[in-house]
Order: structure tokens, then C-alpha cells, then sequence
């Protein structure tokens, strides 16, 4: 129960400020044009604060945080006085009534550009693009474990998100990627993923596996978790704490190693020799897994699990308040080409339609990155900010990219589009957005149940 207040709160947070910035813009270029602004609401439904202005406006609070609008004098929605028709929206010129529109989705994408550059000034940390784990395509192509990813098809790569989020990208698109790496041993190298030899369709949370690559952080130490009763580990008399050093003389440098070794060299004939350190001190036994013959294949077991916790971060992005502005920028492209890249491809069908989030996916991931400190949730409202500038830029009538379009019709015919076609777009654009958003919330409910 607590979890999920908590996802209301931080989802409040969250569209509370992104929806009150987008109507600011709407409402501060309104006023610079000389439109009388009636109401500026954030929210929708039955309001729960409401107050009028010294400026004559009046400003609202609805219950329902899942938008906002500004209200300005319109001929076509009310009848305007004659002293009034001057500061009418509708009589205000093409550019202007453009401006008025364009200013939402525009302050949207400064807001994001602020908020990446407090991140950078606050500091995010995050993982080196540092492999850890390699097979499959990966090991093919020639990635070694210990190599660090420096650049992606040319794209300098800082820290494990970038790299994730470019190899995701090739993944879905199943085109090869050259990539630049830093050997464990100080050489450089230059391998080639052929990423279209992915069998299906790939999805971006689960490309990483299916390429064949683990980041080094996110494997375990070889450290022993726990015991399990009656198992080979118990009657060796190893103890939860203890590092596991080496089998059978072969270095142990992870969890994920001890498997394939116990596999490699386990016998009936003949234990493994097994060292391990324990309060600092070195000890060596012999262990004789057991075999368990249940299992397809059959497997050997030593009855010992991994340890818990999660990966400590090694890399941190931080800039001073001048050169943060500058990577405020390049992230704000990188995630806007990546965001448009998203789009497309769900639009050409590339890309499932699964990915689509709506209000619980967001309140969720907002939950989360404001338990992950104040970076990360920074970080993820720059980029709930970007992709409401880029879905409001959408050509689909109700959204601003629907009167855009309409007033770019306008600016080529030299008159307005007719109100039959304005009434006509108006449906399609509510039969899309109810589309979208049914398919948004039967993607949430299903990933909650899932989980």
C-alpha cells in the first residue's frame, strides 16, 4: 500500500511540474502577444484550489494531474466584447497564434536542457562502459571481457547507460555497429557486431543478453552467500562469507565462473581442489559435488549461493556550471535522436507497441529514480520532458502538432482551414489519443501483473 502512494506522489511530482511549465509557455508567449489569458488550470476534473490574479486571471488546481490547459478569449467560444476583440486568440495573426502553440512543447524542451545541466552540476553517477561477461554474438565479434567500450559507431561513450542505450538502438534495428574498445591489457581495438544475425524481433530491455554481454559491475564477487543443508559445500565446511579463490588451479574472478569450472572439471573419481579466503586467511580443501541427474542437462553442484547487493557505482558525470551547459546540450540531442528513433520505428512497426508507457509505467519509474537520489530523478524528468515536447509536436489534431499543422495549412492557403475540417480532425485526433492511451494503460496493467 505505502509502495504505491509512493508511485501517486512521485507521479504527481512529476506531471505537476513537466504540465505546469508547458502551460507556463503557452500562457507567457500568450501575453507577450497580447492575448487576454482567461484561466491557466494544472490539472483536470473539479478543482481543488482556485484563486484569481492581480493580472485577472484565474488560476486552477484540478484533481486530476494528468494535464493542464490554458484558456485564452476566442471568439469561437464565447461571445467577445467589442473592446475586447483585439486580444481574442483568433484574431491575432497566423505567426502569432504559431508562437502561442509552439511555446508548450518549446518550454518543455528548455526544461529539459535545465534540468540535465543541474544533473551534470549536482553530479550523476552511474557504471564505466566497462564488459564483463561476453558470449554469443558478442564473443564472435571479438569483445573480451575487461574491455572498455570507448565509442559506438563513433559516438564517444562515457558510462554504461550510453553504451546500453546505443547497442539497444542497433539491436532493434538488426544493422551492425562498429565499436571502439580499451583492452584490460592497454591496447585498443576496433570489432564489428553484426547485430543482424539477432534471431526475432529485439527488444531494448532485453538486447544486452541477447547480444551476449554482461557489465563487469553487475558481476558478482565469488563470494560465498549461502550454505545449502546437506550439500558438498556443508561437508567441506565452507561458511557464508567465505571468497572463493580458485578450482582445480583456475583463477576466480566472478560468480558467473564457478559454474562452467564446477562443470569443466567435476568427476566422480576425483574431488575438485578448492581455495578459498577466509578472516584473511588462505585455506585449500577438496570438495566432491554432488550430482544432480533431475536436471536436463545433468548437473554437478556444489551447493553454495551468490551473494546479495546490488553493483556499486565506479563512474561519475559531473561539470562545472559552464562546460555543464554544453553536455546539458549533447544529452538533450542524444536523447531527443534516440526518443524520434523510438517513435519511428514503433510507427513502421520495427518496434513493438509494447514499449509504449502510460501514467503507472511513469509513476514507477518515477518512484524509483527519486529513490535513486536526486540525479537520476532529475534525469528522469528531462527526459518525461522531452518526450511530452515530442509527443505534443505530433501532427494529431487535439495536441499542439495538430493546430501547428493546421496553421501551417493556413500560412500556404493564405486562409484558415474550414471549421468541417477542423470538427473532422478533432475526431480522429480524440479516436487516436483514446487508442493510444487504452493501449498505454492495458500495457501498464499487464507489466504490474507480470511483475
Amino acid at each position: 500500500m505505502f509502495e504505491y502512494a509512493g508511485w501517486v506522489w512521485w507521479l504527481i511530482v512529476s506531471l505537476g511540474v513537466l504540465v505546469t511549465f508547458h502551460e507556463f509557455g503557452h500562457f507567457w508567449v500568450a501575453r507577450r502577444c497580447g492575448v487576454k489569458v482567461l484561466r491557466f488550470s494544472v490539472g483536470f476534473g473539479q478543482p481543488i484550489l482556485r484563486w484569481h490574479g492581480r493580472d485577472g486571471v484565474e488560476y486552477v488546481i484540478g484533481w486530476i494531474p494528468l494535464g493542464g490547459y490554458v484558456r485564452m478569449l476566442d471568439e469561437r467560444e464565447a461571445d467577445v466584447p467589442d473592446d475586447l476583440l483585439p486580444q481574442a486568440f483568433n484574431r491575432k495573426s497566423v505567426w502569432q497564434r504559431f508562437a502561442v502553440v509552439l511555446a508548450g512543447p518549446m518550454f518543455n524542451l528548455i526544461l529539459c536542457v535545465f534540468l540535465l545541466w543541474l544533473m551534470f552540476v549536482i553530479g550523476k553517477a552511474d557504471y564505466q562502459p566497462i564488459v564483463g561477461q561476453v558470449q554469443g554474438i558478442a564473443a564472435k565479434a571479438g569483445l573480451e571481457r575487461d574491455d572498455r567500450i570507448l565509442a559506438i559507431d563513433g559516438q564517444r561513450m562515457d558510462t554504461w547507460t550510453h553504451a546500453q542505450m546505443a547497442l539497444a538502438t542497433a539491436a532493434v534495428d538488426h544493422r551492425a555497429v562498429s565499436v571502439e574498445v580499451l583492452r584490460g591489457n592497454g591496447d585498443s581495438a576496433r570489432v564489428q557486431l553484426d547485430l543482424s544475425r539477432l534471431q526475432g524481433e529485439a527488444e531494448p530491455a532485453s538486447a544486452l543478453r541477447e547480444i551476449g554481454i554482461v557489465p563487469r559491475q553487475f558481476l558478482l564477487d565469488p563470494v560465498v552467500g549461502l550454505v545449502a543443508p546437506d550439500s558438498a559445500a556443508q561437508a567441506a565446511g565452507l561458511k557464508t562469507g567465505d571468497h572463493l579463490l580458485s578450482i582445480n588451479g583456475k583463477t576466480l574472478r566472478s560468480w558467473d565462473e564457478i559454474g562452467p569450472l564446477v562443470q569443466l572439471h567435476a568427476s566422480a573419481e576425483r574431488p575438485l581442489q578448492l581455495a578459498f579466503e577466509r578472516d584473511g586467511v588462505r585455506q585449500d580443501v577438496s570438495i566432491q559435488p554432488k550430482l544432480d541427474a533431475d536436471a536436463s542437462p545433468p548437473r554437478w553442484l556444489l551447493g553454495v549461493g551468490a551473494p546479495r547487493g546490488s553493483a556499486e557505482y565506479d563512474a561519475m558525470l559531473r561539470f562545472g556550471p559552464v562546460d555543464a551547459l554544453g553536455a546539458a546540450t549533447d544529452e538533450t540531442w542524444r536523447l531527443t535522436h534516440t526518443t524520434l528513433g523510438v517513435v519511428w520505428r514503433m510507427l513502421r512497426g520495427a518496434m513493438s507497441l509494447d514499449n509504449l508507457s502510460g501514467p503507472i509505467s511513469i509513476a514507477q519509474y518515477a518512484s524509483v529514480s527519486a529513490q535513486m537520489g536526486v540525479a537520476w530523478f532529475l534525469s528522469f524528468l528531462a527526459m518525461l520532458s522531452l518526450s511530452l515536447a515530442i509527443m505534443n509536436l505530433l501532427p494529431i489534431p487535439l495536441l499542439d502538432g495538430g493546430h501547428l499543422l493546421y496553421y501551417l495549412i493556413e500560412m500556404v492557403k493564405g486562409s484558415p482551414v474550414s471549421e468541417r475540417t477542423m470538427i473532422a480532425g478533432q475526431f480522429v485526433g480524440m479516436v487516436l489519443l483514446v487508442g493510444l492511451m487504452g493501449l498505454a494503460f492495458y500495457n501498464d496493467i499487464l507489466r504490474l501483473v507480470a511483475s
